[in-house]
């Protein structure tokens, strides 16, 4: 049964579990720690104990994002740089997974909790990709 008293607003996407959460909060968020973000990567791609495969992974997605091959063309609006902001999102996910939590949160100088806001964040984008997409990305990120 829908409940019509709490109707869901435009910038809000509801989760698989049912959690709203608000999309332009969350993206401004995301904007705001976007120098930190690259900090910690530039760190997690020196520090020797991440993994090989999730160093790769990262690049690939870097490497992809600037070719001007993609999956949706640039020129079409908004919707032309979703396919590299979601797999930017999926390889920053796996660098951050295979690091593990104390090694991220060891190069994490930024405000907040990093974990928290890249689940969040995955927990969005993944709502919003095909799931053939994640999977295939799932499946080249190990």
């Amino acid at each position: 049964m829908t409940d019509h008293s709490n109707p869901v607003t435009p910038d809000e996407v509801i989760e698989p579990g049912g959690e709203r959460v608000r999309a332009r909060t969350l993206i401004a968020e995301v904007i705001t720690v976007i120098p930190n973000i690259v900090k910690l990567i530039g760190r997690l791609l020196g520090d020797s104990r991440v993994p090989l495969r999730a160093k790769l992974t990262i690049g690939a997605a870097a490497v992809y994002a600037a070719s001007p091959i993609d999956l949706i063309p640039e020129f079409v609006p908004v919707v032309g740089w979703a396919d590299d902001i979601l797999v930017l999102m999926f390889a920053l996910d796996n660098l951050i997974h295979r690091a593990g939590p104390e090694v991220v949160a060891e190069h994490w100088d930024g405000p907040g909790d990093i974990l928290s806001l890249v689940q969040d964040v995955m927990g969005v984008s993944r709502s919003l990709m095909p799931k053939r997409m994640a999977g295939i990305f799932e499946r080249i990120s190990g």
